[in-house]
């Protein structure tokens, strides 16, 4: 077993990378064809790599966040790979500009990436670096549903629950018509059945005003969450939502820290949280967000990164549902398996990401 201490940075190396959606992102607020990806590989002088990536929605954003890893990598060079002290020292470098938005996108990358070779030089997996065991992890799928006639996506549901046996399934909503998001879910039941676990999610494209009336409509649908009706900044609209509707709230994706999340439990702005990683802060956001939310009793789902989310959960003690989605999977040697609704953790060291070479330079892109 190698000695955790001699792990040194010697470089931090980002490539981007621009992918096809098989279904394309068809929300209210956008449509999104092609998936950026940003493939961290952090070498150390020991040999060790760890490996994370970033998947930050609009290609173009990747021309800031590259050359900001590329700083980070010199800022971080000849130092001890410990990601709670790499997180502070690289939120702390671009104080000035702000702990949120592309600061926290580019330090939560490298978090992830520093844990992952921590769990490598360990030999474990990083479920098990974090106290945890490699075990099976509920996952609900989030691959399709978007804002399609309510057949087509009657069709698809059957689809994506034979995916991997899925028990759970996330639509979109905010078509123009609200009674079409209503034939959706009827549709949809009746495709899947009744037994099925069924989340919707808005994507913050409501008003305050149409998301009281959308919201009190399918109140009594039967829905496991109503995700980010409203903007995602708008506690005071969520506090509302939350006291008036029967229907947990969902929202979290877009806390930029735990000190976010710990906002929106004070003011009960939400029944559940679902962080994502790139905005939370990586594997040290989590763990410091979890441990806030359990606290409060208050369940945490997991957003994108499906890999890294499943090690996670395994020491999160308020878990709930891990949401599945593949985006990532062709420039993956080896995807992680999914079967009767649980995604499996690979038994092997660290997360269990390597990349194929072969798809990366067929997709890597010249910023």
């Amino acid at each position: 077993m190698m000695n955790l201490e001699t792990l040194t940075l010697r470089q931090i190396v980002a490539r981007p990378v621009v992918l096809k959606l098989e279904r394309p992102v068809v929300a209210r607020i956008a449509t999104i064809e092609d998936w950026p990806l940003i493939l961290i590989d952090l070498h150390t002088e020991e040999g060790v790599t760890g490996r994370s990536y970033l998947e930050p929605y609009i290609v173009k954003s990747m021309r800031y966040l590259v050359p900001a890893l590329n700083d980070l990598s010199n800022l971080l060079q000849g130092k001890q790979v410990t990601p709670i002290e790499f997180f502070e020292t690289a939120r702390k470098s671009l104080h000035f500009v702000g702990y949120e938005g592309l600061s926290m996108i580019a330090a939560a990358g490298v978090d992830m990436a520093a844990w992952d070779a921590l769990a490598k030089a360990a030999d474990l997996p990083l479920c098990r670096l974090l106290g945890g065991s490699v075990g099976p992890v509920k996952a609900y799928n989030s691959n399709g549903l978007w804002l399609h006639e309510p057949d087509e996506v009657a069709a698809e549901a059957v689809e994506l629950r034979q995916e991997g046996g899925f028990l759970g399934l996330k639509l979109r909503m905010g078509r123009d018509r609200p009674e079409d998001d209503i034939k959706s879910v009827e549709a949809v039941r009746k495709s899947v059945g009744d037994d099925i676990h069924l989340m919707v999610d808005f994507n913050q494209g409501l008003d305050m005003a149409d998301a009281l009336r959308r919201c009190h409509m399918i109140d009594d649908l039967d829905l496991d969450w109503i995700e980010e009706p409203l903007v995602y900044d708008n506690i005071d609209g969520y506090t509302r939502l939350t006291a008036e509707l029967k229907t947990p709230i969902q929202i979290g994706e877009n806390f930029y820290g735990p000190r976010e999340l710990h906002k929106a439990l004070m003011n009960n702005a939400c029944d559940l949280v679902m962080p994502d990683f790139m905005r939370i802060g990586g594997v040290t956001g989590w763990l410091r967000s979890a441990a806030i939310a359990g606290a409060a009793g208050v369940p945490v789902s997991t957003h994108l990164y499906p890999e890294v989310a499943a090690h996670v959960m395994r020491v999160t003690e308020t878990a709930h549902w891990l949401e599945w989605q593949n985006w990532a999977d062709p420039i993956l040697q080896k995807p992680y398996e999914i079967s009767d609704s649980f995604l499996h953790i690979p038994d092997v060291p660290g997360v269990g990401l390597e990349w194929d070479e072969d798809a990366v330079a067929a997709n890597q892109i010249d910023l």
